[in-house]
Parts: structure tokens; sequence; C-alpha cells
């Protein structure tokens, strides 16, 4: 599952930065390690037991800019985007034009019921994380309906 996320990610990020600063190979490996990074910051905060900010996260409410997986996020895409050549004040820009549009594309998935988006579920995320973590997450599932 989290490859499918990652997958859908790097999609939209180059779609998203397509005119941007940036050459289009630079745009895509800027696509490629913002994405890598965004789930590694996602499965980190799932697997350290800190399951409220990703339910809170992925259950569309309050706001989502107070988020600390966003403003991870943001600030890996920024780094990321600087690392590839990018400008600070640009990166910045354009890390906080991509990371809401990408984390909302996220959680559509997990609040689609869609059958072809059932795999996004909670349940499913549970069974990646190692050292008893699934049990905690498991009983938040409820709160997307899968």
């Amino acid at each position: 599952m989290f490859e499918s996320l990652k997958q859908m990610a790097i999609q939209q990020l180059v779609s998203k930065m397509a005119s941007n600063a940036l050459g289009a190979t630079e745009t895509q490996e800027a696509a490629n390690e913002g994405a890598s990074g965004i789930m590694d910051i996602i499965q980190s905060k799932i697997a350290g037991g800190n399951i409220s900010e990703v339910t809170d996260l992925f259950s569309g409410g309050g706001d989502m800019t107070t988020n600390g997986i966003f403003a991870a996020a943001k600030s890996k895409m920024a780094e990321t985007l600087q690392s590839k050549g990018m400008s600070a004040e640009e990166a910045e820009v354009e890390a906080a034009n991509t990371t809401p549009d990408l984390l909302n594309s996220l959680k559509e998935k997990f609040q689609s019921t869609d059958e072809a988006d059932s795999a996004f579920n909670l349940e499913a995320l549970s069974n990646l994380i190692p050292g008893g973590a699934g049990g905690v997450l498991n009983a938040a599932k409820n709160i997307f309906g899968k």
C-alpha cells in the first residue's frame, strides 16, 4: 500500500511541479525523493506509536497545517527541492504549494468508499508495522470506517 501511495504521490508532484524553476530531470528526481521522504515520515510516525497525527491527518478534520506530518512533509519537500538546485525561497514556496494538495490526495484515498481504494485503510497499514503497533492502529481504524 505504501508503494501505491508513493507512486500516486510521485505522479501528483511531477504534475504539480511541472512549471517550476527546475528542469524535467530534476523535477522528477525531486518528486521521487520527496514522495519517498513523505512516506518515510508517515511510516515513522506510525511505527513510533504516534498514530494520532496520522489519524488526524487522514480523517479530514481540523487544520492540516497544524499537523506534525504536514510540517515535516513540507520541510522535506523544500529540502529536496533545494538539493536539486532551487533557491531556498523558491523551494519554500513550491513546498507550500504542493504539500497540501499531495496530502489531501492521500487523505482522499483513505476516506474513499470506492472499491478500487479499499486497500487504503488503517487495517492494511497495521499489517506493515513491526513491534505490535498494529493493535493500536487497528483500534483507531473506525475513524475511517474501513
